[in-house]
């Protein structure tokens, strides 16, 4: 049943569910002229084109960076996650809209320190820190961001933009993507900073066992526990532990329960389904926009986009059959 998924995936008609697949699952390398010709194909695909239509003729998305799910900063993210190949010039005007919003004097005005801790949305540095490096626009501005990250990471690992002088614990949703890029960064350069700093922000998923309080072991969250594609900058079980996999800590003894819970959710045909989503397929310049649909959701019908990136996760941890 496994061989079948897997062939059945491998041969999806959505390029970029192939590049997951071959990359993720069969080990291919992205240096192999097999998956360059994949990424050819998810670079011409309906899909990334999509994404990418609404640029004016300076190359430029016409919205605020941030704007969601279709400014330039969440078009990016997008690309780097469905296998995009690297070092397109067409996007650097792309990536100086991000540069522009993230250096700016007004943002780092909302740089704020109290009781000693930083309280900003670490997550808005951490994807950009994270898709630049994967699409190959990295430059020496990119290392600023990754010096923002671990100025402001807190002593528990983690970040969070709450501005409450009582909180003392870091966010989920602002440690996650941090912890990606990070971990990314380390693995690129060697950085033995970026290392540490993605170690101790895996702990505050580890310690929680991806999902459950501490103090009785119940639920954070029912959204934790549902799977969705894309997350954007939201946690949930599958993209905590598609994280921990690429960062490689998904070996660690605590992620079994999230794994387990995972795996639970198989349908009968061996796929995984997407449970709910945080977007709305639209044409309006509307919050929640999305210019393409990423496959719906049913409890009933597998999700390509999230049944590869579980594939990934258990073939990390052992336990692909």
């Amino acid at each position: 049943m496994k061989d079948q998924l897997v062939t059945k995936l491998f041969r999806s008609d959505e390029p970029s569910v192939r590049f997951k697949i071959a990359t993720n699952v069969l080990g291919k390398k992205v240096e192999s002229a097999e998956v360059r010709g994949i990424q050819k194909e998810v670079k011409s695909s309906p899909r990334a084109k999509t994404l990418l239509s609404v640029r004016t003729s300076d190359g430029r998305i016409p919205f605020h960076p941030y704007a969601k799910w279709y400014g330039a900063h969440w078009v990016l993210a997008d690309l780097a996650d469905i296998g995009y190949p690297r070092g397109d010039e067409t996007l650097i005007a792309l990536r100086e809209q991000v540069y522009e919003w993230l250096l700016s004097r007004s943002h780092e005005k909302r740089i704020k320190s109290i009781d000693g801790r930083v309280r900003r949305c670490a997550s808005q540095e951490g994807n950009a820190l994270y898709y630049l490096l994967v699409l190959g626009l990295a430059d020496e501005r990119t290392e600023h961001l990754k010096e923002r990250l671990l100025d402001w990471q807190w002593p528990d690992g983690g970040w969070n933009c709450d501005k409450n002088p009582k909180a003392v614990n870091s966010s989920f949703m602002e440690t996650l993507i941090p912890l990606r890029a990070l971990a990314l960064h380390a693995q690129l350069t060697g950085d033995k900073r970026s290392r540490r700093a993605a170690e101790g922000a895996a702990e505050v998923f580890l310690k929680h066992s991806l999902y459950k309080k501490q103090r009785d072991g119940r639920i954070i969250s029912e959204d934790f526990v549902m799977l969705h594609y894309p997350c954007y900058w939201h946690y949930g079980i599958l993209f905590g532990l598609k994280v921990l996999a690429e960062a490689g800590f998904i070996g660690d003894r605590r992620c079994r329960d999230a794994l387990e819970l995972l795996e639970s959710k198989r349908l009968a045909d061996r796929g995984f389904p997407a449970e709910g989503k945080y977007y709305r397929v639209s044409e309006g310049a509307q919050t929640g926009r999305s210019l393409v649909d990423w496959g719906g959701v049913s409890r009933k019908q597998m999700n390509e986009f999230v049944t590869a990136d579980t594939l990934f996760v258990l073939n990390k941890s052992g336990r692909l059959r």
